[in-house]
């Protein structure tokens, strides 16, 4: 589709933000943990060649200490749960009911 395009009410565009450097890292760290990929489809999502990708991920690995993304609260001796709870339906059908 073009970029811009004409509706019955006027001209409308498509605004095209690539994603900053920092935020085609993250994406692609979290598709895969091979640092060649990696740095594959962060160039890909950004537009720019694998070397300028390289040289930002290596001074974003310096200055960035990794995300704890596990966390536990409470006494590290106490038993964990798990909860699972199950969200009952309840739409009426619009059927007839017997009386």
């Amino acid at each position: 589709m073009r970029k811009t395009w004409k509706t019955k009410y006027g001209s409308r565009r498509v605004r095209h933000d690539p994603p900053t450097v920092e935020e085609a890292i993250i994406a692609a760290s979290g598709m895969t943990d091979d640092v060649q990929a990696q740095i594959d489809i962060a160039a890909s999502l950004m537009e720019v060649s694998p070397d300028e990708v390289r040289a930002a991920m290596a001074k974003a690995a310096t200055r960035r200490q990794p995300v704890r993304t596990t966390t536990f609260a409470g006494r590290p001796d106490a038993p964990r749960a798990v909860v699972v709870e199950r969200k009952i339906n309840r739409r009426f059908s619009t059927g007839t009911f017997a009386r």
